[in-house]
């Protein structure tokens, strides 16, 4: 868990999570969106999958990423748990 908050603490990487939500992408075309290096996003979404919040394939010569909704949904689980012990 420590990791996907880690993870979320940056705003660069939660502002390619949203990118996800919209559809899958390529690590150029999320590149695309932001002014800071192609390796910085490389380190970024590398982090991302470290928590296991977006997942990738290999398509030829293209990695395309994708937002892990499972993952979402059971942090979105484990915080409503939070909020009922109250």
């Amino acid at each position: 868990m420590n990791t996907i908050f880690k993870a979320l603490n940056d705003e660069t990487r939660r502002e390619i999570l949203e990118l996800l939500r919209k559809g899958d992408m390529t690590a150029g075309e999320i590149a695309d969106h932001f002014n800071i290096s192609k390796p910085s996003i490389s380190h970024h979404l590398d982090l991302l999958k470290q928590a296991d919040l977006v997942t990738s394939d290999k398509q030829g010569q293209f990695i395309i990423y994708s937002l892990n909704t499972t993952i979402v949904d059971d942090i979105l689980k484990w915080l409503l748990t939070l909020k009922r012990q109250k």
